[in-house]
């Protein structure tokens, strides 16, 4: 919120600085993530978490400093990449080390409870930065930021890990080449050629294409829209990806205790007929009725149809996917999705500049409506002929 309200006072409406800014926290993905995997087995977990959380809060302290005595976006871009970088360090260690902490019997509650905190914390979060960005500035926003990752150091200090997590290197120089280069190169391109070969999974990776490269043509051009619209930078946006939120929660509880009745394939593609004609309506009211009790209501309704897809998406995947192929396939899978977001997310935003974020949005949504009613009229014909 605090970078977004930061490009609103300098480049106001602009979809490109917006885009710039994204990318910088994605190329990391592709650039770091394989590598850090490898790197975070080999060293002390707690210890990468720590200090990951003060190399990050310290990269955040700079930024109002350079925002001071700076007007150009390069250096913050710059101190962004870094800070995303970093985070791909951060994130497996935190995920490999709640082995580490609790016990087997205890795994499940551990991991549901670490993510049912991380979305009610993204949820508020969300709403409430918006409002302080918006009052006090992008400066309060980066200060609050950079003393959570301090707190965060603090906390993970006192935890308790059980096992010894590091690994005797000595005269292993040869052996972690290698598998640097088959985690790298060749588990990824194993996965993608196991892909390629499997129906339901070829399935899912152009559904997640396909809903990737969705989000990445409007991420961009409903934050500038919905800007433009209620005359507002930061305020309006956080609530609105907080009701979003809402709407993703309580999509994922209704599928999660009815979903099990439904065909998954035809649960993802009527998600796609019913996200789409929410996309298009979200737009017209807001362009013509700018009223943000009406995009409140209807960013719960987007979260709602939303949520089934990925749900549906993940569980199939995990059905139709042998055990010892899981992490190459997440692996390329994860290298698609971001392909199609960063792609489209360019490519909308250059044309958003020429006709409008409201026909970017509306396009979008018929697009995606079309798509998921002409597969759900597929999948029709198909069980007739069984």
């Amino acid at each position: 919120m605090a970078l977004i309200g930061l490009i609103y006072i300098r480049t106001p409406g602009s979809t490109i600085e917006l885009a710039k800014l994204l990318s910088f926290t994605i190329i990391p993905v592709f650039i770091i993530g394989p590598i850090a995997g490898i790197y975070v087995d080999r060293w002390n977990r707690r210890t990468t978490m720590i200090a990951c959380d003060i190399i990050r809060g310290l990269l955040v302290l700079t930024i109002p400093l350079i925002v001071k005595y700076s007007t150009s976006m390069v250096p913050i871009y710059i101190i962004v990449f870094i800070i995303f970088s970093v985070t791909r360090f951060f994130v497996p260690s935190k995920l490999s080390i709640i082995p580490d902490i609790v016990h087997k019997d205890k795994l499940l509650l551990a991991n549901s409870l670490s993510s049912t905190t991380m979305m009610i914390a993204t949820i508020v979060s969300f709403g409430f930065s918006g409002i302080i960005v918006a009052v006090f500035g992008p400066q309060a926003g980066f200060y609050i930021d950079s003393a959570s990752y301090f707190i965060s150091a603090i906390l993970v200090f006192f935890v308790a890990v059980k096992l010894k997590e590091n690994i005797e290197l000595s005269g292993a120089s040869t052996k972690l080449t290698d598998i640097s280069r088959r985690t790298i190169v060749g588990d990824i391109k194993e996965g993608i050629e196991y892909l390629k070969g499997h129906k339901d999974i070829r399935m899912v990776a152009n559904t997640m294409f396909l809903i990737m490269a969705g989000v990445g043509s409007i991420y961009i051009v409903i934050i500038v829209f919905i800007q433009k619209a209620l005359q507002s930078s930061t305020k309006h946006l956080g609530l609105l990806v907080m009701f979003l939120g809402v709407g993703l929660f309580l999509g994922s509880i209704i599928y999660g205790k009815f979903g099990s009745k439904f065909s998954k394939r035809k649960v993802i593609n009527f998600g796609l007929l019913t996200t789409g004609l929410t996309i298009v309506l979200f737009t017209i009211c807001l362009k013509f009725i700018p009223s943000f009790f009406i995009a409140g209501l209807l960013s719960i309704v987007l979260g709602i149809f939303s949520a089934p897809i990925i749900v549906s998406s993940n569980t199939l995947l995990h059905e139709v996917t042998h055990d010892e192929m899981r992490g190459r396939i997440f692996s390329s899978l994860e290298i698609v999705m971001h392909v199609g977001f960063l792609l489209f997310m360019f490519l909308a935003s250059l044309i958003a500049e020429k006709i409008g974020g409201d026909w970017v949005l509306i396009t979008t949504g018929i697009l995606f409506s079309i798509i998921g009613l002409i597969k759900l009229i597929r999948l029709g014909n198909e069980e007739e002929k069984v």
